[in-house]
């Protein structure tokens, strides 16, 4: 359940190949947020994904977090917003997994109602007052949060978990950064002109020669010279500009490269590390998530481009956070692991 609910709590904002929202209240009950084809969504369980959040903000934050100021947005309007795409998800994939014929299977479905009996009893009077959600209920989101988590399993479950050392491997460099451009005083970026380019170039050439000098010291340079960060970073491959990974991948520990020329300027890099095991294994892991990311969205994005969100927007604008020390519910996704985790 950690991947799927990584991939719902990307953001609040409606993403490219997301349902098409509507924004209608005729058609919709009174307890009813919102309606995807035939899944709907009611008040109450919008709710109690809304105070698990706000739980799992104020565990984590502090209860003053509310204070934080985002600009032109609340956090609780952001929040909000999260939880409304959340389910969204979580009803679309409910669809897509009917489209494609998956559905739960005894145990699965026993789970659901072990963890909702779980659930209810861990809520106080004041929670369920609130909340106003019945055990039936929260079954039912049980249901459709592991029928989610069975449909992305299904669509990624060819992917191929074996990662080379090669694809995966991590190298630590220092740079000496010579930059090809300015910022105005809007943050707008101005290039430079030819004879400024030029300049700039041949600032780099001369780092360069003190850099290939025998009793050169490179992170003096670095610290003297660079117009970027300092220190040493490690990357893998495809997180660079082609020409600069192309240079520090064919480095050897210790060597120096010749000037990479960049869209953003020049460089100088120094292998501090062509191999890091550990860095490498970790980066195993992150390219297969990326790959099961890539093929789950790619699958959803073409199924739920064309469905329709109707939402009524009146009733969600009424909504807001609760304040009662005596509301504390924050074990919703606790308790579905506890029962779903593989």
């Amino acid at each position: 359940m950690a991947v799927l609910l990584a991939l719902l709590f990307l953001s609040g904002c409606k993403a490219e190949g997301e349902p098409k929202r509507v924004v209608l209240t005729a058609g919709l009950r009174d307890d009813e947020v919102f309606r995807i084809e035939t899944m709907s969504c009611s008040l109450a369980e919008a709710m109690t994904v809304l105070m698990n959040m706000q739980s799992q903000y104020e565990t984590t934050f502090g209860e003053q977090i509310w204070d934080v100021d985002l600009g032109n947005v609340s956090l609780e309007n952001n929040v909000k917003d999260n939880a409304l795409f959340h389910l969204a998800r979580i009803k679309s994939m409910n669809l897509l997994a009917k489209r494609q014929g998956v559905s739960l299977d005894e145990e699965e479905s026993g789970k659901a109602k072990e963890a909702a009996i779980a659930y209810y009893e861990s809520l106080n009077d004041a929670e369920k007052e609130v909340l106003q959600i019945s055990l039936e209920e929260v079954e039912a989101m049980y249901r459709e949060y592991a029928l989610a988590d069975k449909i992305y399993h299904e669509i990624i479950k060819d992917i191929n978990p074996e990662i080379s050392d090669d694809e995966a491997r991590t190298i630590t460099v220092e740079q000496i950064y010579i930059r090809t451009y300015a910022n105005d005083g809007t943050g707008t970026r101005i290039e430079y002109s030819e004879k400024d380019k030029l300049d700039a170039y041949n600032r780099a050439r001369k780092v360069l020669l003190m850099a290939k000098q025998p009793e050169a010291d490179f992170t003096q340079l670095v610290l003297d010279y660079s117009e970027g960060d300092k220190g040493t970073f490690s990357f893998g491959k495809g997180e660079t500009q082609e020409a600069f990974e192309e240079a520090a991948f064919n480095l050897e520990t210790g060597q120096i490269s010749d000037i990479i020329e960049t869209s953003d300027g020049y460089y100088i890099i120094k292998c501090i590390s062509t191999f890091d095991k550990e860095e490498t294994d970790a980066n195993k892991v992150l390219i297969v998530e990326k790959r099961k990311e890539e093929v789950f969205g790619e699958e959803y994005e073409s199924f739920a481009k064309d469905l329709i969100y109707v939402f009524n927007e009146k009733l969600w604008e009424s909504v807001t956070l609760p304040e009662d020390d005596n509301l504390q519910t924050g074990n919703f996704f606790v308790v579905y692991d506890r029962y779903f985790a593989e």
